[in-house]
């Protein structure tokens, strides 16, 4: 059955174990995964995956807790929902599809699960696309007052359990609806049907838990695999794309974070906000389409 938002498209449940990962998988050629960022779900992919699915087999999921898939609760350790778990499932659920390598593009914290992917298992990926992304060690070290302001929800969100929890839970709605305001230039390029979407998944209680425990292991464990990666001199080995904001004239050139990390990087800025894939799907199609022609 074909899905509203992915005409053509399949719906793929992928059972783990300890968590259930729900996909739309549509297209034909070699696999490409997409990794949706926060506070979304796969259908920020609904404006590119299309012309995607013309060259690739795309598969599109929700993370671990985010959207329809599930998992556990926090940790202590905050392991359930570090980025090495979380890019775990990823390699499991394309197992269950039948490709054991294949190309990611991700944005957001979906580009985090994807680059620490691509260190942890390198022969997995082919080629790697990060939307609006540099590595959280280098985040967390540059962060200043502009970024604290910005993206105050790294903070809120790092605090202990159940702190977040109990804010997010006075009006979900008003929270998420403000998130996504200060993420784009233009609020109207999230549809209203996409919108309802992401309203839909955050009003659940554990999805807004999971999107939390995402933040705290970027505060944590995150953070040491990183420092770890950098003092032992893994790097990225596969091509890497990175495509950034125009507007956010706050970080040095992203290329040149990456190429502390990766033997291949190459990228651009492009004109619109945080939303990439919804606010500029031309603009992102005509980078990350022949670059994933020449790579993946």
């Amino acid at each position: 059955m074909s899905t509203p938002f992915f005409p053509g498209f399949k719906v793929h449940r992928a059972e783990l174990g300890d968590a259930t990962i729900h996909a739309e998988v549509g297209g034909s050629g070699p696999p490409l995964l997409l990794l949706h960022g926060y506070p979304q779900t796969h259908v920020a992919w609904h404006r590119v995956a299309p012309a995607l699915a013309r060259h690739f087999t795309v598969v599109a999921p929700d993370l671990r807790g985010y959207g329809d898939s599930a998992g556990p609760g926090g940790d202590p350790l905050h392991i359930h929902h570090c980025k090495r778990t979380l890019g775990g499932d990823q390699v499991r659920l394309m197992k269950s599809l039948g490709f054991d390598r294949f190309a990611i593009v991700g944005h957001d914290r979906g580009a985090r699960v994807a680059y620490r992917l691509c260190l942890d298992q390198p022969g997995v990926v082919s080629a790697f696309t990060s939307l609006t992304v540099v590595p959280t060690e280098a985040m967390w070290r540059r962060a200043n007052m502009d970024f604290g302001l910005k993206a105050f929800h790294w903070y809120l969100f790092a605090q202990p359990f159940d702190l977040p929890e109990r804010l997010l839970d006075a009006d979900p709605a008003y929270f998420l609806d403000w998130s996504l305001r200060s993420a784009v230039l233009r609020f109207d390029a999230v549809t209203p049907q996409a919108l309802a979407e992401y309203h839909r998944a955050f009003a659940k209680p554990s999805v807004r838990h999971a999107m939390i425990e995402d933040y705290r292991a970027a505060a944590s464990i995150d953070l040491r695999h990183d420092n770890e990666d950098l003092a032992a001199g893994r790097r990225i080995a596969c091509p890497l794309q990175v495509l950034w904001s125009a507007s956010n004239t706050a970080r040095p050139d992203p290329v040149e974070i990456w190429r502390q990390w990766a033997d291949h990087v190459e990228g651009a800025a492009i004109d619109c906000g945080h939303l990439m894939a919804e606010e500029a799907p031309d603009e992102v199609l005509a980078h990350v389409l022949p670059f994933l022609q020449r790579h993946a």
